[in-house]
């Protein structure tokens, strides 16, 4: 009786102890699984892109849409040799380095637009080194100041937006300071020109 007693004790442990191991076993599995599938999941997404701009990814893709970060540049209207980008610099500088941005705009517009003309030269040099019976068509070329200047930052952003298309001028091909330019000079422009506009200090004209 005793030993029966035992034996079914015994059993009954048993029993209990491999129960436990399958409940151990199949959590195991289960946190198993889990990490697998997780592991997967991050394998299988798309890695963000390494191009970048600007410090910001061009394309970001988790699940959402792709933004893509395109940077169109405004193409030049006017392509110079570096020769007469330089000269339009220092003409710019030279005549127009007290005014705003706009008014540099505008006197670069001027030199473009006696480029384009049929009335005169067809490069930009060639433009601001004109001269006809000894008289320079710029008076910063004549006084030496155009060789002097030191060309600024705002010079050369006025001068690129220009070359890249945008024109304040209406067309403009002269223009003068007329508090400090000769009267008989401005009795020319006044008589012969037909003006167009003032900004700053100048006056802008076109041919009558």
């Amino acid at each position: 009786m005793y030993k029966k007693f035992l034996t079914q004790l015994f059993l009954y442990n048993m029993v209990l102890l491999a129960s436990w191991f399958c409940v151990v076993g199949i959590q195991t599995n289960r946190l198993a699984s889990t990490q697998a599938f997780k592991a997967g999941i991050e394998k299988n997404e798309p890695e963000l892109k390494a191009d970048r701009f600007f410090g910001r990814p061009r394309q970001a893709t988790s699940g959402q849409r792709v933004v893509d970060y395109a940077v169109i540049e405004k193409a030049y209207k006017y392509r110079l040799s570096q020769a007469d980008y330089d000269a339009l610099l220092k003409i710019v500088q030279a005549e127009a380095g007290n005014e705003d941005e706009e008014g540099k705009m505008l006197v670069a517009g001027v030199v473009l637009n006696r480029v384009s003309s049929s009335k005169f030269p067809d490069t930009v040099s060639d433009v601001v080194m004109q001269h006809e019976n000894g008289v320079y068509q710029f008076s910063p070329v004549a006084n030496g100041t155009y060789q002097r200047v030191k060309v600024s930052q705002e010079t050369v952003d006025a001068v690129e937006r220009v070359l890249k298309g945008e024109d304040l001028t209406e067309g403009a091909l002269y223009f003068a300071a007329r508090k400090s330019a000769n009267p008989e000079k401005m009795k020319w422009f006044d008589q012969k020109l037909t003006k167009l506009l003032e900004h700053g200090g100048h006056e802008f004209f076109t041919n009558g």
